[in-house]
């Protein structure tokens, strides 16, 4: 099973924070930590919990989050109302992924993460990528900027893909009962299908448990 990617929210505003935190908990494949209200706070808790992900605002009670960023070994995307162009530069080329301007939507940060998970996907594969492949992870981190893959798919993806109906979204344990495969490979292959822009992943919550993951085609 996919381990959820775990994401660490660093902002002083505690409600503010616990809003984001209901937004991260809200996308497939994340689960928020704890949030963070000060850098101090925040390298504790990235020391001792090991995020993926850490979701940082400029503005800290103890210090500036972008120089925080400098110190993080960590991939990080900036949420905070700092607007201007010297921030935003500074937060690029500290290795920021991506630069969020508050006040923002549930949708915009849910396209923010489904992007970062892409362009996880994407470089988590195997040791070594080609060219073709960093580009591709490039456009991932993108939100909208990944467009369904003209490339030729192999007989096994193109069977997954036409087993997933218009509006009527599956796990991948239905998925491969259709296909007529293992889990893990119908897993693989909606992994890549999401990748490419050719499937989106939703959650679905039952009465007990945590909530699946489910895979359709864009309506």
């Amino acid at each position: 099973m996919v381990e959820d990617l775990r994401v660490l929210i660093v902002d002083d505003d505690f409600h503010v924070a616990r809003l984001h935190a209901a937004y991260v908990d809200s996308v497939a494949g994340f689960m928020a930590l704890a949030p963070a209200g000060s850098v101090s706070q925040a390298l504790q808790s990235i020391h001792g919990l090991r995020p993926d992900l850490v979701l940082l605002d400029v503005y800290l009670p103890d210090g500036s989050g972008l120089d925080l960023l400098g110190q993080l070994d960590i991939d990080a995307i900036i949420l905070t109302a700092a607007s201007d162009a010297p921030s935003i530069r500074t937060a690029f080329r500290r290795g920021a992924l991506g630069y969020l301007l508050k006040p923002f939507t549930a949708e915009s940060l849910s396209q923010q993460l489904r992007s970062y998970a892409r362009y996880r996907r994407i470089l988590g594969r195997q040791a070594t990528v080609d060219q073709g492949s960093i580009e591709r992870a490039k456009r991932a981190l993108i939100p909208g900027d990944v467009t369904p893959s003209a490339k030729p798919r192999s007989a096994t993806e193109a069977a997954v893909l036409e087993a997933l109906q218009p509006g009527e979204p599956y796990s991948a344990v239905e998925v491969a009962e259709r296909v007529g495969v293992s889990r893990a490979t119908a897993q693989r292959y909606l992994s890549s299908l999401a990748d490419d822009g050719a499937v989106e992943i939703q959650l679905r919550y039952g009465t007990t448990g945590r909530p699946e993951h489910r895979y359709g085609v864009p309506g």
